[in-house]
C-alpha cells in the first residue's frame, strides 16, 4: 500500500527526495513552505501552503526536505502529532538488522551495512557509506561520498563533509562539522569545525 507524501521545503533537497518518493511507487501530494505561495509550482508539483498547513492533512505522512540539520530540528519540534515518512532510494543497500529513525532520508547508492543504526531526520546522502555496528544521532548529515568505517559513532546534529572518512572505532561528539575531504583517525570530544589530514580543530 503506496504513503502519501508531502514534503517539507521546496529547494534542491526537496528535489532529491520527491524523486525517491516518486521511484518507490508512493504518492506526493506536493511541499509545504514558508517562503513560496500556496499554489506555486514547483519540481512537477506545487507548494500547498506553509508549515502550518500541515494540520490540514493528517493522514499524509511527511518528511523535511532541507539540508540544514538545525532547521529540520525545528520544523520536526513544530510539527506535532505528523507521521513522519523516511525515504530510502530504491539503489540503496541496507543490511541485516538495521535501524532507521523517522523522517530520515537515504539517498541513491548509499550503503548501511549490518546492524547500524540511524537516528531521526538524517540525512543519509548519495553514495555515503556507514558501515557495520556505527550509531549515527538524530539530525546528522552523512553528505555523498562521505565514508564512516566500522564501530563509528557520531552524535546528534553533525554533518560530515563530501568526501570525509571517519577511521574505525571512532567516536564524534554532538554538534560537530566535518569539512569536505577530511580524515578523522581520533576520537572528537568537543564540538566545532574539524578540517584537514589527518583532521584537526579550525578556528
Amino acid at each position: 500500500m503506496y504513503n502519501n507524501v508531502i514534503i517539507i521545503g521546496a529547494g534542491g533537497h526537496a528535489k532529491v527526495i520527491a524523486d525517491i518518493v516518486r521511484k518507490s511507487g508512493d504518492n506526493l501530494l506536493g511541499f509545504l513552505d514558508d517562503k513560496k505561495e500556496a499554489g506555486t509550482a514547483f519540481f512537477d508539483g506545487f507548494v500547498l501552503g506553509n508549515t502550518d498547513s500541515y494540520r490540514e492533512y493528517p493522514d499524509a505522512r511527511f518528511i523535511i526536505g532541507i539540508g540544514s540539520n538545525e532547521v529540520r530540528k525545528e520544523i520536526a519540534q513544530k510539527l506535532k502529532g505528523a507521521s513522519f515518512y523516511t525515504a530510502i532510494h530504491p539503489t540503496a543497500v541496507i543490511g541485516e538488522g538495521v535501524t532507521i529513525g523517522e523522517g530520515s532520508c537515504v539517498m541513491a547508492k548509499a550503503v548501511i551495512n549490518a546492524d547500524a543504526t540511524v537516528g531521526a531526520h538524517c540525512i543519509l546522502n548519495t553514495a555515503s557509506v556507514v558501515e557495520h555496528d556505527n550509531l549515527i544521532g538524530d539530525f546528522t548529515h552523512i553528505s555523498p561520498g562521505a565514508c564512516l568505517a566500522g564501530t563509528v559513532n557520531v552524535g546528534d546534529g553533525c554533518h560530515i563533509g563530501i568526501g570525509a572518512t571517519v577511521k574505525n572505532n571512532i567516536s564524534i561528539c554532538s554538534g560537530v562539522l566535518i569539512g569536505a575531504g577530511a580524515v578523522v583517525v581520533k576520537s572528537i570530544i568537543e564540538p566545532g569545525t574539524y578540517v584537514g589530514v589527518p583532521a584537526r580543530k579550525g578556528n
